[in-house]
């Protein structure tokens, strides 16, 4: 059994009084706090080993480039990637779905073929596929949801064909935190040749994953969301498909040899890593990383998924009250509501003056959103350093503010 208050004790934020209240931090899907062997990292790196990575002989050089790659070794091993030049850094799942667009996509998608996504997909993991299929002449198909807000895994099966060329779905919804079956949706694709890219930004820090296992073509997270730095992030790619793209920016580090009037590309995973990487970044990402193994995964989504659960028991005495999807389909610790009557962003408001972070809004998920009738809902996401109280402190501020509101 984990024991909170140790691990809560490792995250100096959740210490910070918020209108001289307690805060309760409720929008760990938007991005997580970090623990200060996290923050500590990056001060340690920055004033013992700060140097670029690869392009020196000097000692601070070389320990800064074994550092970073031992980085890339750590999310290798926590992805169950094969190796380590399968795992390519970026600022985050957003730049990883555009790199994968903006490359394969742009090589393998023609005039008339077709690309999946979802209606439940973030914008990040939607509107690049969209607009490559502007750009080519292409179909996007959208997977309908039941009305439980669950994937219509019979439509998407009726979708695919020779024509189907990626099909990109989350893991898991930011909105409503339904997992998707996502070792059907990888194996139905495969069928018919498409590949398949992951979303896992909401799943990683919840979810034992194995890219291995599930064999998806490609897969991008956030460092942000897993306890990591903001602007970190890493994509998985298989590496015969690596070796296939072509690489999108240019610059140093992803050069092997420039003469003037040509240039040899890099290796994978560095022809996809052009200019300077966050190596610091990386370095802190592996750590949280470490966290989350240490702490143990499947320990964190039970805490979490009984915190979740008490929450919608507590969250459905509250008249008038709509929790968004399933209470039965696998989900993680995710929970979207609205009251009647109450617009979200005004109740956001007003319980951040109890103490409460959440998030209101569409959550970059307009199509789901628009989809429901609704102009947005409130959204609140647990951690491995909530607990009980923090829900009870929701649940008491919701109940206190709604007289206002109504």
């Amino acid at each position: 059994m984990l024991n909170i208050s140790d691990i809560q004790s490792q995250f100096p934020i959740l210490h910070e009084r918020i209108h001289g209240q307690r805060l309760a931090y409720l929008d760990n899907a938007a991005t997580t706090q970090k623990p200060l062997r996290v923050i500590e990292r990056i001060s340690n790196a920055y004033l013992h080993d700060n140097s670029n990575v690869h392009r020196g002989v000097h000692t601070l050089s070389l320990r800064s480039t074994e550092q970073f790659e031992t980085a890339r070794q750590t999310v290798a091993e926590f992805i169950g990637a094969d190796e380590r030049n399968e795992v390519v850094f970026t600022r985050g799942t957003t730049e990883s779905v555009n790199l994968v667009a903006s490359t394969y996509g742009e090589q393998n998608v023609g005039e008339g073929d077709e690309v999946i996504v979802t209606l439940a997909e973030h914008h990040s993991n939607f509107v690049p596929w969209q607009q490559l299929c502007l750009r080519k002449k292409a179909i996007l198909r959208i997977v309908p949801l039941h009305p439980d807000c669950t994937l219509d895994m019979e439509a998407y099966e009726n979708m695919l064909s020779e024509k189907t060329k990626i099909v990109a779905v989350a893991h898991a919804s930011n909105v409503t935190g339904i997992v998707n079956p996502i070792d059907e949706i990888i194996r139905l694709a495969h069928n018919v040749g498409a590949k398949v890219l992951i979303d896992a930004a909401q799943t990683v820090p919840h979810i034992k994953l194995n890219v291995k296992h599930l064999d998806c073509d490609f897969l991008a997270f956030s460092g942000h969301k897993v306890y990591a730095p903001t602007g970190i992030g890493a994509l998985y790619g298989k590496r015969h498909l690596l070796e296939q793209m072509r690489p999108y920016q240019f610059g140093g580090e992803m050069i092997k040899k420039v003469k003037t009037h040509e240039t040899t590309f890099n290796e994978i995973p560095y022809r996809f890593e052009a200019g300077t990487p966050d190596y610091v970044g990386a370095m802190a990402l592996a750590e949280a990383l470490d966290f989350v193994s240490e702490t143990g995964i499947s320990d964190i989504a039970e805490h979490e998924h009984q915190l979740t659960q008490y929450a919608i028991r507590e969250l459905n005495n509250i008249d008038g009250m709509r929790i968004i999807g399933s209470d039965t389909a696998q989900r993680t610790s995710v929970i979207s509501f609205v009251i009647d009557g109450v617009h979200p962003y005004d109740l956001g408001m007003l319980i951040d003056q109890l103490g409460i972070a959440v998030r209101t809004g569409h959550h970059c998920a307009e199509p789901l959103i628009d989809s429901l009738g609704l102009t947005g809902t409130i959204r609140a996401s647990f951690a491995v350093y909530n607990n009980i109280d923090d829900i009870d402190q929701l649940i008491a501020a919701i109940k206190k503010v709604l007289p206002m509101l109504r």
